[in-house]
């Protein structure tokens, strides 16, 4: 018989693991400013929306009372032609980070003898990644990133150990921006156990310029232990519709398909996603215009004498320690918000052209610049 206290409430009580889990915090939406338009750059959103074609078929949208296609057969049809690669190396999620969960359930959490398992990645990082870790039962490793806001791979190595199941690789790693390289990446894969999944997170690959910059679909055609992870969140526009995937070889895929969640993947979000790879040179030309204002930004900000790690994502990072909230409270005053990180840094997407602008306007007013590495 269940127990009730006085007010009649059972006494429940979440997984001891969920009151040690750090809250995801989600970019703020800036606030109204009299004389000023107001900008939100505290999420990495496309500012730019999807390519047309994928608005006419958000218009033509009549089956919504049908299930999809859980296995987005169309979307992984139209991904093997546009990657060259087999339709059933890809397993679709809802986003990037459905898909990451996907794989976290499939290979790491708590062993028959109740030992955790240990993932390891750079930190800081994508700031879903400890969730998402604990939430499969799996113990984080978090390996600090160099100076320069780099991955530390040499450190990730030598924190492998015989509990180790999964390494996540974050290029352009989210916030800090800077990209791995291809001969590096490779170095360390050969270091790593091969029964080590080894998982390539490329969210905002698009945007990468670096020209020795990492190419994780060539890495998991060689290594059977690499795996992919991409998304139509950022350069595509659809951050809405959650749709993601994963590419890896068969001898991971039918663990990927079996801890997949069925219907993840909407029927209107695979037909969108087709519809915007169908036009992917209307995504490459949006794309191009953002890291061009991202090369704006960046020299205005060198102009100034800031120091900010490589940019290769959508967003810059600024490392301003102590000064982080205040940074952050001085945007949203100026009718802009910016994603502020503890007392580590502020990470800034880069947005519209009069958002970027006004942000190079608050930097040359503001005298406590990042600290340099």
């Amino acid at each position: 018989m269940t127990e009730t206290n006085s007010t009649g409430k059972t006494g429940v009580q979440p997984r001891p693991v969920v009151g040690r889990l750090p809250k995801y915090a989600a970019g703020k939406p800036p606030v109204d400013v009299p004389g000023l338009e107001s900008f939100k750059l505290s999420s990495n959103e496309n500012p730019l929306g999807p390519v047309p074609a994928v608005l006419e078929v958000l218009r033509g949208a009549v089956d919504l009372h049908r299930y999809p296609d859980t296995s987005c057969t169309l979307l992984r049809n139209a991904l093997s032609q546009f990657l060259d690669l087999p339709a059933d190396d890809i397993v679709t999620g809802a986003g990037s980070l459905g898909a990451l969960n996907q794989i976290l359930a499939a290979f790491s959490g708590q062993n028959n003898d109740g030992v955790p398992d240990e993932v390891i990645y750079a930190w800081r990082s994508f700031e879903a990644y400890p969730i998402c870790v604990g939430l499969a039962g799996a113990t984080s490793v978090q390996v600090p990133v160099r100076a320069d806001g780099g991955h530390d791979l040499d450190a990730m190595a030598a924190a492998v150990t015989d509990r180790t199941k999964v390494i996540l690789l974050c290029t352009p790693n989210n916030p800090t921006g800077p990209a791995l390289r291809s001969q590096e990446t490779e170095d360390f894969i050969r270091r790593i156990p091969a029964n080590v999944v080894i998982v390539i997170d490329e969210a905002y690959q698009e945007f990468v310029r670096a020209e020795d910059a990492v190419a994780g679909v060539e890495l998991y055609r060689k290594y059977p232990n690499v795996m992919v992870l991409r998304t139509f969140s950022k350069a595509h526009g659809l951050a809405g519709l959650r749709v993601g995937y994963s590419i890896s070889q068969p001898e991971i895929t039918q663990y990927l398909r079996a801890a997949a969640t069925p219907f993840a993947v909407s029927g209107i979000a695979e037909q969108a996603a087709i519809a915007s790879l169908e036009n992917y040179s209307q995504v490459v030309e949006r794309v191009q215009s953002l890291v061009n204002e991202r090369t704006r930004v960046v020299a205005g900000l060198k102009a100034l004498g800031w120091a900010i790690p490589d940019a290769q994502g959508n967003f810059i990072w600024l490392d301003l320690g102590p000064n982080t909230q205040d940074f952050a409270a001085v945007a949203l005053d100026h009718a802009l918000s910016v994603r502020p990180f503890g007392d580590e840094g502020v990470r800034v997407t880069i947005g519209e052209v009069e958002a970027n602008t006004r942000f190079l306007e608050i930097c040359a007013a503001y005298t406590k610049e990042p600290r340099r590495s």
